[in-house]
């Protein structure tokens, strides 16, 4: 594959293809409005339309392809299950590709939790693993409300709907699911209390201790806390390890299981296997999904044992038994562990990002570059717009959108996120490499002057 976008800008004109998929795709369709182009073939972090042009890909089905698009070991387990005569769809069955899975994830799971863990499979989706958390602990509590965040992201099902942050999927369905009580999640940049470092994450935490200690808080003793280590879709924002660690003992000294969403954040996006590891905390509930299937559809949740008290058959799903992302699964585990991806994430993220605070120094409207590892994000504004309270200039969506489609227009796939939308997304593949990352560089800049 030939990459040509930084010499010629790319054409992103409609295609047959493409007007078919706007006439009979639902107006629930995303990506494609942002992104049009018909992919054709794709290997590592390339991936190539129709018209032969050729982009970097730093969505990376949003995070789900750590070993970037058709890796080898992929391909070949995939290959070797398909040629064995073994079966393919299994419910909950057990299987040797089954039990080999669950020997990987046990294996990459910190010691101390893993001790006294216990695994359920979901449907496909990381959604439904977040749906079944809530139905653990609730059952194992028998508390109904649930503590989430501002900005959080934890799915598309009405439950999950319930317990995220963006308003624009929820306006239109009316009620959600009840007792879920709304919390302020720490963001250094655009800090809810108006302050900034550990003065703001010192606030969040007395606010969080108040809420649960007063009598007249008005917040009964909840099911469950959830939260992302690093918000995705909320902008890219990190959880301060003291936040994590307060955290973590509040509601340890409450009863309250915490539950820890690590769908895109884990499997080493972060630089650590799990992104709840920086901190050093022991959670009692892992929603995992995305790159555990190796690209294929696939979701577990990993539980205390203590919590464990849910009735056979008290959750399940059709497709938990899915044999090839298991095989899959499998083989981008062991690929991890052995070529030690996990440091290499964190290596050349950070190299990624000294590149992103370089944009930052030549282009104004580059207000923030924060996240971790390759999961980074760049937040625009607008320098001649209102300040906020913290100094910080106001958002400017209509440049971050412009900004996308330079970048694509130069042969670099990125996403938005964030409020507003103003947050341009880095996800790519674990396997890139700091010579991939100076030429996805040389992309930004050249996107950047041209908007």
């Amino acid at each position: 594959m030939s990459h040509t976008g930084l010499s010629q800008p790319y054409c992103l004109d409609l295609t047959p293809m493409l007007e078919r998929q706007q006439q009979q795709e639902s107006n629930a369709r995303s990506y494609p409005r942002r992104i049009p182009l018909v992919l054709e073939r794709a290997h590592g972090i390339y991936v190539q339309d129709s018209r032969g042009q050729v982009f970097v890909d730093c969505l990376a089905g949003a995070g789900t392809l750590a070993l970037g698009h058709n890796h080898p070991v992929i391909i070949e387990a995939i290959t070797q299950l398909m040629t064995a005569g073994v079966p393919m769809h299994t419910l909950d069955l057990m299987t040797p590709v089954k039990d080999a899975f669950v020997q990987e994830i046990f294996g990459c799971l910190p010691a101390d939790f893993a001790r006294n863990a216990r695994i359920q499979f979901c449907g496909p989706s990381g959604a439904d693993a977040v749906e079944a958390a809530l139905k653990l602990t609730r059952t194992a509590t028998g508390r109904h409300s649930v503590l989430a965040f501002e900005g959080a992201y934890h799915g598309m099902t009405l439950g999950t709907l319930a317990i995220s942050g963006n308003l624009s999927p929820k306006n239109a369905l009316g009620a959600l699911m009840p007792g879920v009580q709304r919390l302020p999640f720490p963001h250094d940049y655009r800090c809810p209390f108006g302050v900034a470092g550990e003065q703001g994450v010192t606030l969040n935490l007395r606010y969080l201790e108040h809420l649960l200690n007063d009598p007249e808080s008005g917040v009964t003793l909840p099911g469950a806390m959830i939260l992302e280590p690093i918000q995705g879709e909320g902008g890219v924002i990190a959880a301060p390890d003291r936040w994590l660690q307060e955290l973590r003992r509040l509601t340890a000294a409450h009863g309250i299981p915490l539950i820890v969403d690590e769908i895109q954040c884990g499997i080493g996006r972060s630089g650590r296997m799990f992104g709840f590891e920086q901190s050093g905390i022991t959670p009692d509930v892992i929603t995992l999904s995305k790159a555990i299937g190796g690209g294929l559809p696939l979701s577990v949740m990993v539980y205390n044992d203590s919590l464990d008290v849910w009735q056979p058959g008290a959750h399940a799903g059709t497709f938990r038994g899915n044999q090839l992302a298991m095989a899959a699964g499998t083989a981008t585990l062991r690929f991890i562990r052995d070529n030690h991806l996990v440091a290499h994430a964190e290596t050349v993220g950070a190299h990624l990002r000294k590149q992103l605070q370089a944009l930052q120094g030549e282009f104004p409207w580059i207000g923030d570059v924060r996240g971790r590892g390759l999961m980074l994000g760049m937040e625009i504004v607008d320098p001649h717009g209102l300040a906020d309270v913290q100094g910080h200039p106001p958002v400017d969506a209509v440049r971050a959108k412009a900004f996308q489609q330079a970048c694509l227009r130069h042969g670099l796939i990125v996403e938005l996120g964030g409020r507003h939308g103003a947050t341009v997304r880095f996800l790519p593949p674990l396997i890139i490499t700091e010579q991939e990352i100076d030429f996805v560089a040389q992309i930004l800049f050249e996107a950047a002057r041209s908007v």
